[in-house]
């Protein structure tokens, strides 16, 4: 295989590092020079803090390739070392993307939406795949926050001004994983 000296993450890796780290990743991978353990490893390491861990996310769940349609074993492996961190942007990445699909048809934007749409399935396929505890946790919170509108999300909510229907959106997608 190959060397991943050209993947090591910074402990304190940026988010602008962690998307040229990803799309590097991404190639590496689509090439098969990775081996499971090292897309694993690297994986981890992306996830291990929140800069990475967005950057990795923005980078493999919008790429215009087929490898996050289908994730390897490996990314699966690296997911699950980082349960509270990648728990609470795969809900946020569920919910924004499919929020996102409305927005985008009622622009008019239809290229876009459909972006968003693969980013909220694949979001789907690893929330269901990994099933973690923090995140179905983070599920519920989130879809009480909706259902009340009062909770720990609340300010996630409104930081987009998300409005009812993209609320209902949310709140199908969430209840689909679940």
């Amino acid at each position: 295989m190959t060397n991943v000296s050209s993947l090591t993450v910074p402990d304190s890796v940026s988010f602008p590092e962690a998307i040229a780290l990803t799309q590097s990743f991404l190639e590496q991978m689509a090439t098969g020079a990775l081996s499971e353990t090292e897309i694993a490893q690297v994986t981890e390491n992306l996830v291990r803090t929140e800069n990475g861990a967005r950057g990795f996310f923005v980078t493999y769940l919008s790429d215009e390739g087929t490898l996050a349609d289908r994730p390897s074993p490996g990314i699966f492996q690296g997911l699950g070392s980082s349960e509270e961190i990648v728990s609470e942007l795969m809900v946020k990445n569920l919910a924004m993307s499919s929020a996102m699909v409305i927005a985008h048809r009622r622009s008019g934007d239809e290229t876009t939406a459909q972006g968003s749409e693969r980013v909220r399935d694949r979001s789907t396929v690893i929330i269901q795949t990994l099933a973690l505890p923090t995140m179905h946790r983070k599920i519920e919170s989130l879809l009480e926050t909706i259902r009340s509108g009062t909770g720990s999300y609340q300010s996630f909510l409104e930081r987009w001004k998300y409005d009812a229907e993209q609320k209902a959106a949310i709140a199908t997608a969430l209840q689909a994983v679940l």
